[in-house]
């Protein structure tokens, strides 16, 4: 199959580009290697995908381009049959400060997609959403049917962006499917999450840090499981006009997961505690009995074992990430 995925370069985005590209088929990426986070990072992303494809498995292509562009997206897009839309602005703290940007990439560059596919008819497109988009929960874990009142403008504008899917797949008859993500991390994530700050400044001798008092619980994924669910979505309709919960089901206060962490790797370390934002989220729990139903969605990682699996990835490549996590 011929697939685009914008935002190839990036956490997710190079996740499911890499395993398409195993799976045989040709890759497309559009990626404008946003300096958000440290570029090299990425850029190894890249070479991962290249040697796969040079390995004799699927195509890869990198197009340097931006979704805000539309004659960027439209020649990306060109003849692909399924279209795997990851690139957005990340951050909530970060979209306090610059809104508009957020809405210029999350929903005019989601916008800029939905018009390309739909001018060439392509198969799918699947759209990446947040868990930012339910805002304060009214009750956990969260369903589909929660109300959605994002608190901070990255939410909004992830929260913009699957609902303009959904409707193009309403109006214009395309098949579109929205996948809410919670907390993703694993091998390759963004440097600025709490799980590669607390694996870095431990392996680092450097205590821990908590922005809050801990007691923030968050439903943790691991990058795996986001694929797999990904994927299904290369055989399946049943997800078209629809949002759906991505997360492990299961959740964890901050605190016990950095503590869980230090003492698997610097126990001597004391936890430190600096100024929680207000953007961000109190509490994230995933139902995913709607993906369960429609994608046979089963997350395989418990968030402990999940972290184990990342320690591990990062000790053995540790030379060349961990530089470029202390950089960011």
């Amino acid at each position: 199959m011929d697939i685009l995925v914008t935002g190839g370069a990036g956490f997710i985005g190079g996740h499911l580009a890499e395993q398409f590209v195993a799976d045989g088929h040709d890759v497309r990426v559009l990626d404008n290697l946003d300096p958000f986070y440290d570029v090299g990072i990425k850029e190894h992303t890249i070479e991962q995908c290249r040697e796969r494809a040079e390995n004799g498995e699927g195509s890869y292509e990198f197009v340097d381009g931006d979704v805000r562009d539309e004659d960027d997206v439209a020649d990306a897009v060109g003849a692909a049959e399924f279209v795997y839309h990851q690139a957005a602005q990340a951050g909530v703290r970060p979209s306090v400060e610059a809104p508009r940007r957020y809405d210029e990439v999350n929903v005019d560059g989601t916008l800029n997609v939905l018009d390309a596919a739909r001018a060439v008819d392509v198969e799918r497109v699947v759209v990446a959403s947040s868990s930012s988009v339910y805002g304060k929960p009214q009750y956990l874990p969260y369903d589909e049917q929660h109300p959605t009142t994002p608190v901070s403008p990255y939410g909004a504008s992830k929260l913009a962006g699957e609902r303009y899917a959904c409707a193009y797949s309403e109006v214009y008859d395309i098949s579109a499917v929205a996948l809410r993500y919670f907390t993703v991390y694993g091998p390759r994530m963004r440097p600025n999450m709490a799980i590669t700050n607390f694996v870095s400044r431990c392996l680092n001798g450097d205590p821990p840090v908590i922005y809050g008092d801990g007691t923030q619980t968050r439903d943790f994924t691991f990058i795996d499981d986001v694929v797999r669910a990904n994927k299904r979505l290369l055989e399946t309709d049943v997800g078209d006009g629809e949002a759906l919960n991505i997360g492990s089901t299961d959740n964890i206060e901050i605190k016990t997961l950095a503590e869980e962490i230090r003492d698997l790797l610097a126990p001597e370390l004391e936890l430190t505690y600096d100024e929680r934002h207000a953007a961000d989220a109190e509490h994230t729990h995933a139902d995913t009995s709607k993906a369960a139903e429609l994608l046979d969605y089963e997350p395989t990682y418990t968030i402990r074992e999940g972290v184990e699996a990342f320690v591990e990835w990062y000790r053995e490549n540790r030379e060349w990430y961990e530089p470029l996590v202390l950089a960011s």
